[in-house]
């Protein structure tokens, strides 16, 4: 059964497509390492919570939205020596100077064993 690797991400809305930008560049990288589906989805329609929300989960400070993603994998195994190798990967590394267009901070992840996979 697949494995998830899901994010949660503040990401300040003027960067929105220097976000974009990377996630395009860097989702390749990870499907060339095993990934089988990268997906990045922009908070449209984020309610408030009575205790808790997307948007406090990352600490979302005024002028951020919240990023929701996540990278499909075969199986954990996979996953397991394709981060590796993603994190070793230089293509990953930013370069010199340049900024991550999020918190990373604040960002949200872990990996996940799929329980239920309905589709149409």
């Amino acid at each position: 059964m697949a494995y998830i690797d899901g994010f949660v991400i503040p990401v300040p809305a003027g960067n929105r497509q220097k976000y974009k930008d990377l996630a395009a560049f860097a989702a390749p990288i990870f499907i060339e390492y095993g990934a089988l589906r990268v997906v990045e989805c922009w908070g449209d329609d984020i309610k408030p919570g009575k205790t808790n929300d997307f948007t406090t989960a990352v600490i979302a400070e005024e002028g951020e939205e919240v990023v929701f993603s996540w990278i499909e994998w075969p199986d954990k195994e996979t996953r397991d020596a394709g981060s590796a190798k993603v994190m070793e990967d230089e293509r990953m590394r930013p370069p010199e100077g340049q900024e991550m267009p999020f918190s990373g901070a604040r960002l949200i992840y872990g990996g996940f064993a799929v329980m239920v996979d309905a589709k149409a």
